[in-house]
């Protein structure tokens, strides 16, 4: 028997909802035959679905795209926007049909905030400022008159803006010194057009362990920044050019795998340290704006697109990064999943009209009463699996409190052969009505379009008991209990 302790009485805060937001750029089918049609008008059925998960702040266009991206080329009457090719990913050329108008539509049926991440790398301050000119602006201006002949008369009222992607990469090659540079000065034109609502700035922050640009980013450009971004992606392979298929694994991937996903919460714990160092006394937040599993593309598909399927091992890696970011909710303010369709770990994979929901969106679903919660400390009593040099604990826990008073407790079992019985301790509440669901298969069980719910959840049997209650975690499993307290 596993105990999980549950203390209601020590939270480190509430856990931001933009930690459960997700990400879209236009790569491979994300946008045009995955959120949107060809034409750029929303798919219904993929919106309908996405709803469910609550999702409360989307980013846009990218990635790597945004720093070639010019948002002018992608507003007007669509048949006189600008043709482009999309040199970042599989050389495809597209005619703009989704623009900023149809961005902010989608959004507006999502019910979430818009996360716009801005041109830095080949782009302009004049540029970027007249962007947000754009979608603020509730007066008379050049910018918000064009909006206003493009059909929308209120503004936009985007409130998170991203200061460049990856300038340390693919988005300029920079230096921190520069970069922070250049922070400063798109910061200062990144201005506020009503008095309710102030952009959120956030920088480019690191590649993984890059400890020197935070330091750099943050100690030059913090006074002008609201947060700065992290991107980790948990790759199983070798290498970026052999990352491993997402299907066909042995054992020993699977537990490398998992290693590799727990090392975000160093690399939380450490970038976080040095925000606080660095910052000199202002409120900094960390936002991991990418993160989720990459592997090799599913054979026959094009290598630009980042099409992969999606297992009971990604459930896991998105259940465990889940965790990590509510344990951490006193510096991680938002955390942005790639992608939401179609990319990578995805919600939504779609064929044509056909659609099904992957076992990372059911985790997502089955963790959105997390959002704007009170998180719970929780301590799990583990034993270690997979190898001596990189083992993995076999339970991965985490909690909230809800307004109403109902307890979230989220539970991972890692072993993929063994079934955990779990003991749930509460303290400073009393459990009364408990009920449970769970996602559980083998590391390779995933959804098809022939099997759409081969993987989904299912009830889980809970007892209660004086101290709390107890359940049977299926292996390879992410639970959800919801205890209502007396």
């Amino acid at each position: 028997m596993s105990h999980i302790i549950v203390n209601a009485n020590r939270s480190a805060g509430v856990i931001n909802k933009n930690i459960y937001g997700h990400f879209s750029e236009h790569l491979g089918r994300c946008i045009y035959g995955g959120l949107a049609n060809a034409d750029g008008t929303l798919r219904t059925d993929v919106v309908a679905a996405l709803k469910e998960l609550h999702v409360p702040v989307l980013r846009w266009p990218g990635g790597c795209f945004a720093d070639t991206y010019h948002w002018m080329d992608g507003v007007g009457p669509k048949a006189q926007r600008k043709t482009i090719v999309n040199t970042n990913w599989g050389g495809v050329t597209e005619d703009n049909a989704f623009g900023t108008h149809e961005f902010m539509a989608l959004c507006r049926e999502l019910g979430c905030e818009p996360y716009i991440s801005g041109n830095v790398g080949s782009g302009t301050v004049q540029e970027f400022s007249d962007w947000v000119e754009y979608c603020n602006m509730p007066g008379r201006s050049p910018m918000a008159d064009l909006r206003r002949k493009n059909g929308q008369e209120a503004p936009f009222n985007v409130r998170y803006w991203g200061i460049g992607n990856e300038t340390w990469g693919g988005g300029g090659n920079m230096r921190p010194e520069f970069y922070a540079d250049l922070c400063r000065q798109y910061s200062s034109f990144l201005r506020s057009y009503s008095p309710d609502l102030k952009p959120f700035r956030i920088a480019c922050g690191a590649s993984e362990d890059d400890y020197n640009w935070t330091r750099r980013v943050v100690e030059s450009a913090g006074r002008v920044i609201d947060a700065i971004s992290l991107h980790y992606y948990t790759i199983p392979g070798d290498n970026w050019g052999v990352k491993g298929s997402a299907t066909e694994f042995d054992r020993d991937i699977f537990y490398h795998t998992l290693y590799r996903t727990l090392w975000m919460e160093e690399l939380i714990e450490n970038h976080s340290r040095i925000i606080r160092r660095f910052a000199k006394g202002r409120d900094i937040g960390l936002a991991v704006d990418e993160w989720g599993t990459w592997y090799d593309v599913e054979p026959g598909t094009n290598p630009g697109f980042l099409f992969q399927q999606n297992t009971m091992r990604d459930a896991l890696v998105a259940a465990v990064n889940l965790n990590i970011f509510n344990n951490h909710c006193d510096t991680v303010i938002m955390a942005n999943i790639a992608q939401m369709v179609n990319v990578l770990q995805a919600m939504v994979l779609t064929d044509g009209d056909k659609l099904l929901l992957t076992p990372t969106y059911h985790v997502f679903r089955m963790y959105r009463e997390h959002q704007d919660a009170r998180q719970l400390e929780t301590y799990a009593e583990t034993r270690l699996l997979g190898s001596e040099a990189e083992p993995v604990p076999d339970l991965h826990v985490s909690a909230s409190e809800g307004a109403d008073g109902t307890l979230l407790v989220t539970a991972v079992n890692l072993s993929d052969t063994d079934a955990c019985p779990a003991q749930v301790l509460l303290t400073g509440r009393k459990a009364g009505a408990v009920t449970a669901e769970t996602l559980a298969g083998a590391p390779a069980a995933h959804n098809t379009f022939a099997a759409p719910d081969h993987v989904h959840p299912l009830p889980l049997e809970v007892r209660c008991t004086d101290s709390g209650f107890a359940a049977q975690l299926p292996p390879c499993s992410v639970t959800a209990f919801r205890v209502r307290t007396e």
